[in-house]
């Protein structure tokens, strides 16, 4: 019998694997927004529109990529 059936005959909780919290996905959204201004070119803010499109970055994402010279 392993260890996880013992304690469950002998009533003690076995303490279940430590799993990190979920990350809140608008900080990564966040993130991958100020990489794309860092690096300011029409690539890295249409990486970003094409992954993001619906999020309020986007929009100025946008309007970065339109100030960026031609």
């Amino acid at each position: 019998m392993d260890g996880k059936a013992k304690a469950a005959e002998s009533g003690k909780s076995v303490p279940s694997p430590s799993v990190p919290p979920a990350r809140d996905p608008s900080a990564a959204v966040a993130e991958e927004y100020e990489a794309a201004r860092r690096k300011n070119t029409a690539e890295a803010y249409e990486l970003f529109i094409a992954r993001h499109g619906d999020d309020p970055l986007a929009e100025k994402a946008r309007a970065d990529l339109k100030r960026l010279p031609r």
